[in-house]
């Protein structure tokens, strides 16, 4: 059964898997092209990028999906009201006081970051403030300390840089593999440009689909974990219940939202884009939240 000392350790387990898995792709993807093009810089490029990626992408990642996000950080003083239900929350959850960080944005959304509860990081947009009231906005945060509690937060931000860095590399193969073919058409004894280019064009058809499954990767079944969770730390699975009525009925766009980081927010930040087809739901890494809400109201605490 899933709980949340399970889920933790599926999640430590999953981010480890994902930092090899890239490791292993980016290297072995290299050393295709480097015998195929009969040039060893290209897998000492790929080996050293691989190694930078997943260190940044441990150490760095919140930092980057704070900064795509436009969050900004806050001081108490700003503040108070959303300092005082943290403090609290952490508190009763036993976490430490994560950062607070501000979106600005009349969507109602939130979402948590950081490689650990230590290192954590919470941002709310304003119109979350704005909109909610405290028994809500307390459900939408605790929903997020529940992400930090049960290291959702390390693999949800590792795969941030994971998926962009997929699409780097498939531009940067793709060129590759162009003019690589090109100077294999003029060598007619020399068959190794064209396979080059076929990779190559294999590769940039599929790093959006990787990219996709590497988000899909942290399952949607942490949303539901976090919302029940969350609920038994306010004692009120009302409060965000209501909250998440709010976020659905909510048509404000965000600017500042992008594929790398939708995954991280209590919703998508895609507005009018999770309903448009049997497709779109199935890449969805978050579920209905008509099954949120009705989940959550049928709950006893």
């Amino acid at each position: 059964m899933t709980n949340l000392y399970t889920q933790k350790d599926s999640n430590i387990r999953k981010t480890w898997l994902l930092i090899t898995m890239s490791l292993i792709l980016v290297i072995g993807v290299g050393w295709v092209f480097s015998y195929l093009l009969n040039s060893t810089a290209i897998l000492y490029i790929a080996v050293i990028l691989a190694v930078v990626m997943n260190i940044v992408a441990y150490w760095n990642s919140d930092k980057i999906a704070l900064s795509m996000s436009g969050a900004k950080p806050t001081t108490r003083e700003q503040f108070l009201d959303l300092y005082r239900i943290i403090e609290n929350l952490s508190i009763t959850a036993g976490l430490p006081m994560p950062r607070i960080y501000v979106i600005d944005s009349p969507q109602i959304n939130a979402f948590a970051t950081g490689r650990d509860p230590q290192h954590a990081a919470v941002a709310v947009t304003t119109g979350a403030l704005a909109k909610l009231d405290k028994n809500e906005l307390s459900g939408v945060l605790a929903h997020e300390l529940s992400h930090v509690g049960n290291r959702d937060i390390l693999v949800s931000t590792v795969v941030v840089v994971l998926s962009g860095v997929v699409a780097i590399l498939a531009d940067w193969f793709f060129r590759i593999s162009f003019f690589g073919g090109m100077r294999g058409r003029d060598d007619r004894n020399n068959s190794s440009g064209e396979i080059v280019m076929v990779v190559g064009i294999i590769f940039a058809l599929l790093a959006p689909l990787a990219a996709s499954l590497m988000q899909l990767a942290v399952s949607r079944k942490r949303e539901y974990l976090a919302d029940a969770s969350g609920a038994l730390l306010t004692r009120y699975p009302e409060g965000l219940a209501s909250a998440l009525e709010k976020i659905e009925e909510d048509a404000n766009p965000m600017r500042t939202a992008t594929n790398a980081t939708a995954h991280l927010f209590i919703t998508t930040p895609f507005k009018g884009k999770q309903k448009t087809g049997w497709l779109v739901r199935l890449f969805s890494t978050h579920p209905p939240l008509e099954d949120r809400i009705r989940i959550l109201r049928e709950m006893k605490v």
